[in-house]
């Protein structure tokens, strides 16, 4: 079984019962979620030995977080524990032509205090396989940007492969913050997750000829971009998710992968969402999960194109799901891919 890590923030996620606006209520439904810790529990969901590292603070609330994950067989035996608060994030959910709203309260948590006296990069990466990261860890504070160069370059140093999903956040930094540690992690990535927002407001790379906003899609464009991005830094592959936003409610999505010298699109599929938030990180835990399928020479992942149909399909399946996580199996997934995706009842 194939051992991976994920290293970053796992917070509690506060949202009002359904599509209430964070004015209109008294109460608040609590879960918990988070970027990486999204990838850890969508590969432990498909069978893998998969870490999550962080650290947490000491009290009940981190134990009710630390199970959250456990539940889905995610691996804690390097989450460190202690500091003052853990991370909150609230989650206003969209409908129609009005957005959905994420409201940060992340300052001095826990993880965004963390040092790296906290994490034992040799015990971690033993024998590991895949390491994952994402943008929104360096942009907590300088610490966890240092942790996150940190934690690359001792994966590197195991011959651990690498993987980061951009995930440019504008509430957290600037993009000028992003483009200076986001190119230093980029030394050490060997898969490269983004889309066409975080290819441009990360490294200033703009996809031609497309809208997402207004449904103009010119893939060609999205292959430019990828080819860029893979010369730029150095990327064995590059992942980019296509959505076209009709409104809040309703999405078209579909994905390219390339492996340095071609790229593959997924089929399209017409989306009606019930819930957004974690669909990227259901696309890279799939595409983690596919790529080491690959090279393993599974049948069901013969080529390049059959890993990006799987991540695709699992992120869609992911927007039909509530919560942070992507509570689907492998035997699901593919069914998806294998079918016409309307949705009929199983029985």
């Amino acid at each position: 079984m194939s051992k991976i890590v994920t290293f970053g923030e796992l917070m509690l996620r506060l949202m009002p019962e359904g599509h209430h606006r964070f004015v209109q209520v008294n109460n608040f439904n609590a879960e918990f979620g988070g970027a990486e810790a999204n990838v850890a529990v969508s590969l432990a969901n498909y069978g893998m030995d998969s870490y999550f590292v962080t650290k947490l603070p000491e009290h009940e609330i981190g134990d009710s977080a630390l199970n959250s994950i456990r539940r889905f067989g995610v691996k804690t035996d390097f989450i460190a524990r202690g500091g003052d608060r853990l991370g909150i994030y609230f989650l206003e959910k969209g409908a129609s032509q009005r957005g959905s709203l994420c409201i940060y309260d992340r300052k001095n948590s826990s993880f965004a205090e963390s040092s790296s006296n906290d994490y034992d990069w040799n015990k971690i990466f033993k024998d590991a396989k895949w390491f994952h990261v994402t943008g929104v860890t360096p942009a907590l504070s300088k610490k966890t940007a240092a942790l996150a160069i940190e934690a690359c370059k001792a994966a590197k140093a195991k011959g651990v492969t690498v993987s980061c999903d951009l995930n440019y956040r504008s509430k957290l930094w600037t993009k000028a913050q992003a483009k200076k540690t986001m190119s230093e992690i980029a030394k050490y990535v060997d898969v490269c997750v983004a889309n066409e927002e975080d290819a441009l407001n990360v490294f200033g790379i703009k996809t031609q000829k497309t809208n997402v906003d207004s449904g103009i899609i010119d893939k060609n464009a999205f292959i430019k971009t990828a080819q860029e991005l893979s010369k730029r830094y150095g990327f064995k592959k590059v992942a980019i998710t296509l959505r076209q936003s009709i409104n809040a409610d309703f999405n078209k999505w579909s994905a390219l992968l390339y492996d340095g010298k071609e790229a593959f699109f997924s089929k399209e599929y017409s989306i009606q969402i019930v819930e957004r938030v974690g669909a990227g990180d259901a696309f890279a835990g799939a595409l983690i999960y596919g790529l080491i399928k690959q090279a393993e020479k599974d049948p069901d992942f013969k080529d390049t194109k059959s890993v990006v149909e799987f991540a695709s399909a699992a992120s869609c399946l992911k927007h039909t799901i509530e919560g942070d996580f992507n509570q689907v199996s492998v035997k699901e997934v593919l069914k998806l891919v294998n079918s016409d995706g309307t949705g009929r009842v199983s029985r």
